[in-house]
Order: C-alpha cells, then structure tokens, then sequence
C-alpha cells in the first residue's frame, strides 16, 4: 500500500500474557530480529522489515473491549512503538497536507508532542520505520534522510525534533516511496520514479536506475543479504556491496494486466513484497500482480525460482500477511478512496463496488506449490493484522453504503473485528462508529506489547483495548 506515559507502558506488557490458542504453533517463526529497528512486529507500518504484518504479541482476544479514538486532523497510516512504550505515528494533515509526527501517550492515546515536515504530494511519507534508538526515520519532501528523536523537556513534558539529518540530494528527486534498513547499518529507500538508493552509515549515497519507464508505489523489504522491491513491471531482489553500491540480484515480471483496477492507487502491484517461510522466516517472497480477471499471489523463493502462481482475489493495494507456510490476501477491489494520487490513471472498470473478502494460501509442505484454504466476504476497510501468538486476525471492517467515497466518508459503519486463522469465519465484532472519523482507509493497524490495537484513521487514531 501507498503510498504507529512514559514508564507505566511498560507495566502494561505484563497484561500481555495469555493462552494461545492451540492452533497459533503452525504459524511462524517470525523474521528476523532487524539490529537496526525497534522490536519486531511494532518497528515499521507492516510490523517489521520482512513487511510481514504479524504481530508477536496477543491480541485483545474475543472478550470485552474498549476504545479509545484521538483527533489529530491527520490521516495516520505509520503507527509504531519503541522499547520505551511510547507510540509514535507518522501522518499527513488534512490541511496543509504536509507529512506530521506525534507522539502518543501509549495509557491513553492523548497526544504528547507533534513535528510537522515540508509540505509533500497526498500519499507521500507514508513508510517510515522506528530505529533502535527509538528515532522514527524518514525522509521528509526537501529530500532529507531524518532520524526524529523523542525528548524530555525541562519542564517535564516531550518534545520531538531531528537528532541527525542526511541530505540525499538529486538522488531524491521526485520524493521517496519507502526505505528500510539492512543488517549492515545501511538504509535503503526508493523513488516513484524507479530509482532505489543506499545512504551507508557513513552518510554516502549511491543510487540504482531500474529499467526506464518501471516506477514504484510501495516500500521495500530487507532481511539478512537481500532487499526486495517491487516496480509497476516486476518483482527485484537487491544486494549492496561493502561499500554500499546496490545491485540487481535477480528480476521477475509480473502480470501487471491492461490498466489499473478500481481499489487500487497505481497501475501494477499494489503490494510491497513479503519475506516469510517456515525455515528462517526468508525462505519465500510474496507479492499479487494485477492479472485481469482474478489477480494472483505469486510465491517465489530467494533465488527467484517460482513456488506458485495461484488466482485469489478480483484486486487489492494491499501487502499480504504471510508467516511459516501462510499467506493472507485482502481484497480492495472497488474500495473507494476519498482521492486518488494525480498520476492514478484511469481505472477498469470506471467503478466497481467493494465486496470485500479475505484469502489463505498455504505453500505445500514440500515447497513445490501452493493451495487455497479458505475465502471469506469479510469487508475488511484495513489492512489486517495477524497475531502468531493467539492465531486471530485482527482488523476493521466496514457496512452501510461503501460505494462512493462520500458513502463510504459519511454513512458507513466501522467495527473491530477478530477472526479465525484457521477457518476465516468472524469471532467477534465491536462498533467502533459511523463515517470519516473512523475510515482506516485500508491502512495497517498495529498491536502492541499490552494488546492493545492502534488502528490510523482518516483523521487520527484508534486504540481497541481489553475491557477493564
């Protein structure tokens, strides 16, 4: 997809204990520690640098919950959380659009401190990762590579401003889709013009022109040894020499089929690549294309060969949640945003409705193809989150009129929801509200150490929590 008080947080995490369900050991193991993010599963907008979007911890379970909403006149897709407790998310406004970072109280959600950026394009600054020093990176519309700190003030209250600062030049031209760090200390970042860069800790950058007329609309995604990237054509895998120098490991095209689908923000893939496998969490990769007709997943291994190409959905702009053998595919076919990026295109159909409708894949247990599990008409309006801990998928989904944006800005109806990995059927359901306050616009909610689920919105954040 295009394109997260202090001490007592942490007193919170012991709430976290509870008793998985039997069926959570098939999923896993988790993808690697990164050294240079946050803990895995809050550290980036897909939880961590494989873009696995599991979460190690339980979640809010079936039972009672709470929420909690905080307006921060800004659409909030990035919400992470650090080793100190404290979330911090990555939004635009709504006026002024420009690129804005707030730190939230993670007791309550109430806002502790803002930083705005430059002025950028509508869907810009949306990847953005939390370090190992809890710095949310990012690189802000002037071209700018920032480590964004968090900081008490002398009066006792939090501040956040840019603790290092790393000007990338003419090779951000044209702004920055998406950047991940590597085991090495490096951070990889890509351009919608196809261009993807390395910035060494050291502070030098060197960049990589893929093929002319191939651009990108989602983040990359790095594990020990290769980083991955997506174009509107194909699929890449990357590597960096010593000193920092990216290269083309392998290229895979994809069918990125006759135009762009309704529910889609670009022509091609609207899926940042997925690292998963039941070896060392890297084993596969993962992406759909855009067949006309049903659109596929499509699994390879690290070496580029094919596991599987298998029909799942009519469309979708969102990343896939994969983990051991298992893939979950999101439908946004016909999902309507309340704007589109100025270089859409024109979609086909014009128009669609949103149906909905979530998919599990397994790869087979000798690696040599993949099988359906199960399908469901679950009208997911996020991109969901599933637990590896308690075996739930966690999302929101949407009822009422969903078949024009303004239906979807004013009348529709949110709600919480819980499913079943195993089966897909529905657990449990929680109203959360009616309209734009509460549209996560298919962006990614995030479980923290405590349960609880931040959910971005159109105009701020949720947080669903256990009952007291």
């Amino acid at each position: 997809m295009r394109s997260r008080t202090t001490l007592a947080a942490l007193a919170l995490t012991a709430l976290a204990v509870a008793v998985p369900r039997a069926d959570a050991g098939e999923f896993g193991p988790l993808p690697p520690a990164n050294p240079y993010t946050a803990a895995t599963g809050t550290a980036t907008m897909h939880g961590d640098t494989a873009n696995s979007d599991t979460t190690p911890y339980a979640g809010t379970g079936t039972g009672a919950v709470a929420y909690r909403r905080t307006a921060l006149q800004s659409a909030c897709p990035t919400v992470t959380a650090g080793g100190d407790g404290l979330v911090v998310a990555l939004c635009t406004r709504i006026f002024g659009r420009n690129p804005v970072v707030h730190l939230l109280d993670p007791a309550d959600g109430d806002r502790l401190a803002s930083y705005d950026l430059p002025k950028g394009s509508l869907f810009g600054g949306v990847y953005a990762y939390l370090d190992h020093d809890d710095r949310l990176v990012t690189v802000d519309p002037d071209g700018n590579l920032l480590r964004i700190g968090h900081h008490r003030t002398a009066a006792g209250g939090w501040e956040l401003r840019a603790d290092a600062t790393v000007p990338l030049g003419a090779a951000a031209a044209g702004g920055v889709v998406g950047l991940s760090p590597d085991w090495r200390g490096n951070v990889w970042f890509a351009t919608p013009g196809g261009t993807v860069g390395v910035v060494t800790p050291a502070g030098s950058v060197h960049t990589l022109a893929l093929p002319a007329g191939e651009t990108i609309a989602n983040s990359l995604s790095t594990v020990p040894g290769q980083t991955a990237v997506t174009t509107s054509h194909a699929l890449y895998a990357l590597t960096a020499d010593a000193d920092g120098v990216p290269a083309v490991q392998w290229r895979r095209a994809y069918d990125r089929g006759t135009a762009r689908k309704p529910g889609q923000l670009s022509w091609g893939t609207g899926a940042t690549p997925v690292y998963f496998g039941p070896g060392d969490g890297t084993d596969y990769l993962a992406i759909t294309d855009n067949a006309d007709g049903r659109e596929n997943l499509v699994v390879r291994r690290r070496d580029g060969s094919e596991v599987c190409t298998v029909p799942v959905v009519d469309g979708t702009e969102d990343a896939v949640i994969a983990t051991g053998r298992s893939v979950f595919v999101t439908s946004t076919y016909g999902y309507p945003y309340p704007a589109l990026p100025d270089d859409a295109g024109a979609s086909r159909p014009a128009s669609a409705s949103f149906a909905g409708g979530l998919a599990r894949v397994d790869v087979d247990a000798d690696g040599e193809g993949c099988h359906p599990v199960w399908s469901n008409g679950a009208k997911s309006a996020a991109l969901p989150r599933l637990s590896v801990a308690d075996g739930r998928v966690y999302t929101v989904t949407v009822t009422g009129p969903t078949d024009s944006a303004v239906g979807t800005d004013t009348f529709a109806a949110y709600h919480y929801a819980v499913l079943d990995s195993a089966t897909g059927r529905t657990l449990s359901t929680r109203y959360l509200g009616i309209g734009l306050l509460y549209n996560p616009l298919q962006m990614t909610g995030t479980t923290t150490a405590d349960g609880t689920f931040w959910q971005g919105t159109a105009t701020g954040v949720v947080a669903v929590r256990r009952a007291s």
